[in-house]
């Protein structure tokens, strides 16, 4: 549990590295869209290295996936394409503050409903004070 712990640590860190350096480069570049392109073809680059060093699987059966669960891809273009665009004019902690806020509510429903075939973590009291809490914490670094 450890690592996994720690390995999304390092993807949080990520993110708001991600919406600083994509933003700096749309604005570098004066597109946006072409720097979300660009992140896009070095994210399936790297993806298609990984893949293929570990095994291309699957494949067989994304034919007969639930249509719904594609829209993945459109969640994260919807993300890289907003923060690049918003992060140079509303700031990066700003931008990644709401982010987070987001994620804490999605993430709630997620768990609660057991959604996508996440396990259910129902949302009581202490859950909802603890996210609370954690919302109140972020709110907190960016009014400082």
């Amino acid at each position: 549990m450890t690592q996994y712990a720690l390995t999304m640590l390092l993807a949080g860190i990520g993110i708001p590295l991600l919406a600083g350096l994509n933003a700096a480069l749309g604005k570098y570049i004066g597109s946006p869209a072409t720097a979300a392109v660009i992140l896009f073809l070095v994210a399936l680059s790297i993806s298609l290295v990984v893949m293929v060093a570990t095994g291309a699987e699957g494949f067989n059966r994304l034919l007969s996936a639930p249509k719904h669960l594609f829209l993945a891809g459109a969640f994260v273009a919807f993300y890289v394409l907003t923060i690049t665009y918003i992060a140079p004019h509303f700031g990066v902690g700003n931008a990644v503050f709401f982010v987070l806020l987001g994620q804490l509510i999605s993430a709630a429903a997620i768990d609660h409903f057991g959604l996508f075939g996440a396990q259910v973590s129902p949302l009581g009291l202490a859950r909802t004070s603890g996210i609370a809490l954690m919302a109140a914490g972020v709110w907190l670094t960016q009014i400082a």
